[in-house]
């Protein structure tokens, strides 16, 4: 698939999240859910990173899966800020894939358990990106400490013993239904 194949361009209304509305920084932020047409152009259902401009503005996002065969993507302040868009307003976006996924960030605790485990690390460093990325999605889509630290183990003894690939885990959370774009505010 050529990265000018998964262009789309398309209008969306700016959403508030209900919970929260920040990103822990106490940020204000806001997202999108794609239309399903935009995410059928995309290489993958789970996480993917695009490239592509909000209102002229160029940025650079991984999507988040919507359960629905579908992404949300988030649009953190600084974007909001760039664009001077605000929630509730209707926003021009062009997306595409992007040229090279990149490098995803280990949490800590993940780098930490990789490291007291050199047969898995080995194995991790010799997997995709794509793959690196969906252990884990795994690992942080546990909605529990203790889920996401049983995870961390299962991953790294899965890893130590060759395996590359996450099992009995669907990114798009459509079968497990554990991924979903967040609840808009009235």
């Amino acid at each position: 698939m050529r990265q000018s194949d998964t262009m789309s361009r398309f209008e969306a209304k700016l959403l508030r999240p209900a919970s929260s509305g920040s990103s822990g920084t106490g940020d204000p932020w806001a997202f999108v859910i794609l239309p399903k047409s935009a995410s059928a152009k995309l290489p993958r259902r789970g996480r993917t990173t695009v490239e592509g401009s909000l209102d002229g503005v160029a940025f650079q996002a991984t999507l988040e899966p919507d359960g629905q065969l579908s992404h949300w993507l988030r649009i953190g302040a600084p974007l909001l800020e760039r664009t001077g868009a605000t929630f509730g307003d209707r926003v021009a976006l062009e997306i595409m894939s992007a040229a090279q996924e990149p490098e995803p960030e280990v949490p800590p605790d993940v780098q930490r358990a990789l490291a007291l485990a050199p047969e898995a690390l080995a194995v991790w460093k010799a997997t995709t990106t794509i793959a690196r990325l969906d252990w884990l999605h795994w690992i942080t889509s546990a909605k529990q400490a203790k889920t996401r630290e049983k995870r961390i183990g299962d991953a790294c003894r899965m890893l130590a013993a060759g395996k590359r690939r996450v099992c009995c885990f669907d990114p798009s959370g459509y079968y497990s239904k554990s991924f979903a774009a967040p609840q808009a505010a009235e």
